[in-house]
């Protein structure tokens, strides 16, 4: 990597704390990493796989006594002594002077406007930038500040960082997106009172949130927010570990499973804001009229009708069938009389005859 693409890069992180050794075990027993010895005495590198993620280091002396454990954010720049002037000129104070570490690189260490501290860091072939969403590397960095404007006017200039999205945390205040390279790597919030000081926060990426704060309980660290969701579905959790250095780790987004549930879910009461909207519309359209009421067909009441019509008919024919055969049986009835009637004078013309 050359010393241009290095600017404004986030390519090292530094724990300093009062008891290395308990850090050390503390750090890998929560996240991802092991330890490893370096080449430069009382100076511990932490391992991710084959990668090196962090250092570890005894607080200096001349940070007085009363500097807490922290880890420190190392920031890429071409030119670590131009940049401290730079920074100088904006408002900035510079903690220690830019010093060389033989086959590292060149390094200095700030205090932006606001108070909070970083390092400038010009490598030349010692350790690799680290970044990306491995697991165990460093993900995203946050700034807690007392003037988001100013602060990022400040990293603006000196690292080519620009404005992202912006979220309206309510209460807490705005909280902003910075992006460098057109992508998101960090935010920028108020700090949370007064007995915050502006500081950077740096997030671990781990497998699995809860199991973080699991294993930081158990060894000793102190839960301080989360594990919550955020927007953009990571999970994140804060911490500080038993010598009080300040780190946070992210889930990536959970994978989300479509099961199909056994029965329909309840239908939510009509209490949300996409009901409320919806009501003066619903109101506003006329009321249907009510359904008339279902007439029979034409072709059945065609039929009812020409059954009624030819039930007359039939019985007419069945009266006038009848006549004729009554007249048939009076004729019979008639011809029967007459017939006995001229039996006797038939057979009295058979007696002369005799």
């Amino acid at each position: 990597m050359s010393n241009a693409e290095v600017r404004g890069k986030f390519i090292w992180h530094e724990l300093l704390t009062t008891d290395t050794a308990a850090a050390g075990a503390f750090y890998t027993k929560v996240l991802p990493w092991r330890t490893q010895p370096s080449n430069m005495p009382g100076y511990t590198i932490f391992m991710a796989g084959q990668s090196q993620i962090a250092g570890l280091m005894a607080l200096p002396s001349e940070g007085g006594t009363g500097t807490p454990a922290h880890w420190l954010v190392y920031i890429g720049t071409p030119n670590v002594d131009a940049t401290c002037s730079q920074a100088q000129g904006l408002g900035a104070r510079l903690c220690k002077a830019a010093t060389d570490i033989p086959n590292v690189g060149r390094f200095a260490v700030l205090a932006d406007p606001q108070g909070a501290t970083f390092a400038v860091f010009t490598p030349s072939g010692g350790p690799p930038p680290t970044g990306g969403s491995a697991n165990g590397t460093f993900t995203w960095h946050e700034l807690a500040t007392t003037d988001v404007a100013a602060a990022l006017r400040f990293y603006g200039t000196l690292f080519g960082w620009s404005k992202g999205v912006a979220h309206d945390m309510g209460a807490m205040g705005v909280y902003q997106i910075f992006e460098h390279g057109g992508a998101g790597v960090g935010g920028m919030a108020n700090t949370q009172g007064p007995s915050t000081p502006p500081s950077w926060l740096s997030y671990v990426n781990v497998a699995d949130s809860n199991r973080a704060v699991t294993s930081a309980k158990a060894a000793g660290g102190r839960l301080l927010h989360g594990p919550v969701e955020v927007p953009g579905g990571s999970w994140i959790a804060l911490f500080m570990d038993p010598q009080g250095g300040a780190f946070a780790v992210q889930e990536m987004p959970r994978p989300v499973t479509q099961a199909k549930p056994a029965s329909p879910p309840p239908k939510p009461a009509a209490t949300s804001k996409a009901v409320s909207a919806a009501a003066p519309a619903a109101a506003s359209k006329p009321k249907p009229a009510p359904a008339p009421k279902k007439k029979a067909p034409k072709k059945k009441v065609a039929k009812k009708k020409a059954a009624k019509k030819k039930a007359p008919k039939k019985a007419a024919r069945k009266k006038v069938a009848r006549k004729p055969a009554r007249r048939k049986a009076a004729k019979k009835k008639v011809a029967r009389k007459s017939a006995r009637r001229s039996a006797p004078r038939k057979r009295a013309k058979r007696g002369r005859r005799r």
